[in-house]
């Protein structure tokens, strides 16, 4: 698939509450994302997996090779359920790595920071809040899996990020069950 033919297709699932297998360069498997607003370079979805709508993510168009609309029976679920067409989109900026960062500090969210490859021993990954944003880069203060946190904040080049992921008010409305 070409970059046109890709953006195209997230495109036209932003704008028609569709989720999408998305294929990475960095991962062998997809992910099962939901559109929510796109540019040229980025775009921002929610995660499904197995009818859990499982927080936000941006990514970046230049590390997809190849997309495709989701028809299974999860898909018709939650759209007759209407989970896809009640997501929340958060406000958050996209139209660049600063510009996210800026908007995810405002919004005072933490925030899960990748750097994937194909060699997961070279994938990085911090987990925090945004402390201070420059131009090409961020500080975000990290906490381990145990919930402390680190000494001083990490440094986060943008030129190395391939995603971001975060919570937010993901649907604006509750169902009883």
């Amino acid at each position: 698939m070409t970059k046109t033919e890709i953006k195209a297709l997230v495109k036209d699932a932003e704008e028609n509450a569709m989720i999408c297998n998305i294929f990475f360069s960095y991962d062998h498997f997809y992910e099962n994302l939901i559109p929510l607003e796109s540019n040229d370079r980025l775009f921002l979805s929610a995660n499904e997996d197995d009818f859990i709508l499982d927080g936000y993510t941006i990514r970046r168009f230049k590390d997809v090779l190849k997309a495709k609309i989701k028809r299974d029976m999860c898909d018709q679920i939650l759209k007759k359920e209407g989970w896809i067409k009640n997501l929340k989109t958060p406000d958050v900026d996209i139209a660049s790595w600063k510009t996210v960062f800026e908007s995810l500090k405002r919004i005072n969210k933490n925030v899960i920071i990748e750097k994937e490859t194909l060699e997961e021993k070279n994938d990085e990954f911090v987990i925090g809040r945004v402390e201070k944003i420059y131009k090409d880069f961020a500080y975000v203060w990290n906490f381990d899996a145990d919930g402390i946190w680190g000494d001083s904040p990490i440094r986060v080049p943008y030129s190395e990020i391939t995603s971001v992921t975060f919570l937010a008010g993901m649907l604006i409305f509750f169902r009883n069950i």
